[in-house]
């Protein structure tokens, strides 16, 4: 990092964007003394926000996989943040699994990974008795963790307003319209300032079951449809892990059939889940998949955190509040026009 003359560290903050990222840019600014007002064109529910079809892991060792390492340095911070400001937020880690014959997959994203423990099948069945006999092995995550989306964001914005933010829901707010230090936090409705961005599809799948019982995110490895199972709690469980270069909205059957059938390979008795919801959310990237903050005087553009939303927020929320509060620069996400 270097320093760099940034805007007054007293000036008032204007934040664009009440999803993940607008909310913990909100929440650190506010708590840093800041005049803060969150604008958000949408009302209170958060439905259009790309944060309310998100699956909320908390994986930095996990991504790692497929991510840059940036994506992990950020990631790792982001988990004290949460840790700090939310202490109820759950770090029960993470499983990975996988059958037999996609093997070699399994011992591939072992090999790219880190931060885990081989369980046993005994093991396995111990932290996790709805798996037991299920699976061989499994790789574990301890420190890893995750959060509602529905749930926390409202937490977060109840944060803001109480260290001293003010959040206007329904407003069209345009940042050349607005003084002092405006951060864009809009996600793909930035794009005509970010024409670089795309829009990348993640479906979800929310199905409710008591027969299955997990305390924390199991992960099947598959060549082909890899999956995610979130708890959610009372018997819910959100299926995840589709990622494609698409624009348009809902699921389509063959992802419905793909998703479903992956859950039934973890427990068959998802085959008897009642199915509560479909959706599915757009997640801006840009080409290389990496988040960036663009520092144009006193406007700031926070984007691009792709499949990343929960896990990256506040650890880039940090990082603009320390420019502001002294100039400084993180070379690999921060640019300065």
């Amino acid at each position: 990092m270097y320093q760099n003359k940034s805007p007054r560290g007293d000036s008032p903050v204007s934040i664009i964007g009440a999803g993940i990222a607008g909310a913990w840019h909100a929440l650190l600014f506010a708590q840093a003394g800041h005049a803060v007002t969150l604008h958000e064109r949408s009302d209170a529910a958060m439905t259009e926000s790309t944060s309310h079809w998100a699956g909320g892991m908390l994986a930095p060792w996990c991504e790692a996989e497929v991510s840059e390492p940036v994506v992990s340095r950020l990631g790792l911070r982001s988990l004290k943040l949460w840790r700090e400001h939310f202490p109820k937020t759950p770090f029960n880690g993470s499983l990975v699994v996988t059958h037999p014959r996609d093997r070699a997959d399994f011992e591939r994203f072992a090999r790219l990974t880190s931060g885990y423990r081989r369980l046993d099948a005994r093991e396995l069945g111990e932290i996790e008795p709805s798996l037991e006999g299920r699976f061989r092995d499994a790789l574990f995550y301890p420190e890893e963790g995750l959060v509602e989306p529905r749930r926390v964001l409202p937490q977060l914005h109840a944060a803001i307003a109480k260290a001293g933010g003010t959040i206007q829901f329904n407003s069209e707010a345009r940042a050349e319209e607005i003084d002092g230090i405006v951060i864009d936090c809009r996600g793909l409705a930035a794009r005509e300032d970010e024409p670089e961005l795309r829009g990348v599809k993640g479906e979800m799948i929310i199905v409710e079951t008591s027969e299955v019982e997990l305390s924390r995110q199991v992960r099947l490895i598959h060549p082909r449809w890899p999956l995610y199972v979130i708890p959610r709690g009372d018997g819910r469980f959100m299926l995840g892990a589709t990622s494609i270069e698409a624009e348009d909205t809902g699921v389509s059957v063959r992802s419905a059939l793909e998703l479903l059938g992956a859950a039934y390979a973890v427990h068959p008795a998802f085959a008897e889940a009642r199915i509560l919801e479909f959706g599915s959310g757009l997640r801006p990237a840009f080409p290389d998949n990496l988040p960036r903050i663009r520092i144009d005087k006193d406007r700031i553009s926070v984007n691009g955190l792709y499949r990343h939303g929960f896990l990256l927020a506040p650890a880039l929320a940090e990082l603009t509040v320390g420019y502001i509060a002294r100039g400084t620069i993180d070379n690999e996400v921060m640019q300065c026009a």
